[in-house]
């Protein structure tokens, strides 16, 4: 008898931690240790809407998801050319979030699934971003070190399999991606401030102005540990010397010397960020590095481990820059992968909750 052909496994993602709705499809074949692709998706940014109030609102944010997330539901499945009941498995984000976003995609997603008849999985938003990369064109192999920069986590972990997770850094205080936000809004370059300072950067000089290195020099040196607070206020001092307002820090003080301070701030991040990733990298002896997460797609941080990288022979990945911020497609493939890897059971109990705090490294304990 000719040979069965072999079945696609179709997993359906919805995320909704936070400012963004995504949907996605991704495939793998059953029996298959091949990595799962991508089908298609879909993302809505509520950027646009939050804007007027210089940062996330959350109900606001849990309002939009509602509107958002059955048309992008049916736009991915008309776009992969499936029904409904050709998905498999339908996994959602159960954490870390906003509670009240992170209800709207797992109610939606169980409620689908109960409908369907379909099993469900709830997945941990960080481990999501943390296995984008391998959808990307030159995904990475275990094991390797991961810096991991989301929102308000920065952390380095060794990464054995899926699943399987060492933390060895974590920020203390402020994240990276906190800094990024936090000095752009006393720049006055408003929300999101990431992206915004890392382009004001670029008119700017990084070595105008002296800011700290937190934990680079010190009695805490050797720690891999991180802390961005006081680098927060070192720039709040600055303008304030230069004449800003308590009120207005950025007030009164010219174009130039705020995309010099805007340089200055992303030069120390990155060298922060750089820095202790070798670290990482020589305590455990591996020689693969994995960013992932929104302040990944920073072109700086990007350019500047690719030559630190590339002088010790270290191998470094990213996701793609469309997955880098948050997404459906990173939902949908933590949980292929977690099924392949035999590391979670989907469930048919359509009983849900959400954990708004969760630890990555405790997340199989």
């Amino acid at each position: 008898m000719p040979e069965l052909p072999p079945r696609l496994i179709r997993v359906l993602g919805i995320e909704s931690s936070c400012d963004e709705t995504g949907v996605a499809v991704v495939a793998f074949e059953a029996g298959s240790q091949a990595l799962p692709r991508l089908v298609a998706q879909a993302l809505h940014s509520q950027i646009d809407m939050h804007q007027a109030y210089g940062g996330v609102v959350p109900e606001l944010a849990s309002r939009d998801h509602i509107r958002r997330v059955l048309p992008l539901t049916t736009q991915v499945l008309d776009d992969a050319g499936l029904r409904r009941s050709d998905i498999d498995l339908i996994a959602y984000t159960r954490g870390p979030g906003l509670a009240g976003a992170l209800l709207v995609g797992a109610g939606v997603a169980c409620a689908m699934a109960m409908a369907l008849d379909k099993p469900v999985l709830g997945v941990h938003h960080l481990e999501g971003h943390l296995l984008t990369p391998f959808l990307s064109v030159d995904p990475p192999s275990f094991p390797f070190i991961a810096l991991l920069v989301s929102g308000g986590h920065t952390q380095l972990m060794r990464v054995d399999g899926v699943g399987r997770y060492e933390l060895l850094g974590e920020t203390i205080d402020d994240a990276a991606g906190e800094a990024f936000d936090k000095t752009a809004k006393m720049l006055g370059l408003g929300y999101p401030g990431g992206p915004a300072l890392a382009k004001l950067a670029t008119r700017g000089d990084p070595q105008a102005f002296k800011l700290p290195r937190p934990l680079l020099t010190g009695d805490r040196a050797a720690t891999l540990d991180f802390s961005f607070a006081g680098l927060k206020t070192a720039v709040w001092t600055h303008l304030l010397k230069l004449g800003g307002t308590a009120d207005a820090p950025h007030a009164g003080i010219t174009a130039q010397t705020i995309a010099d301070m805007a340089a200055s701030t992303q030069a120390a991040i990155t060298e922060v960020l750089v820095n202790k990733s070798l670290k990482a990298l020589k305590a455990s002896g591996l020689e693969r590095l994995v960013v992932a997460g929104g302040v990944g797609a920073n072109r700086s941080l990007r350019d500047q481990l690719d030559t630190a990288c590339a002088r010790r022979g270290v191998l470094v990945h990213y996701p793609e820059l469309a997955l880098c911020t948050d997404n459906g497609a990173m939902i949908a493939l933590a949980a292929a992968l977690r099924v392949q890897a035999g590391r979670a059971t989907p469930t048919r109990d359509y009983a849900f909750d959400v954990k708004p705090r969760w630890d990555l490294a405790s997340l199989d304990a």
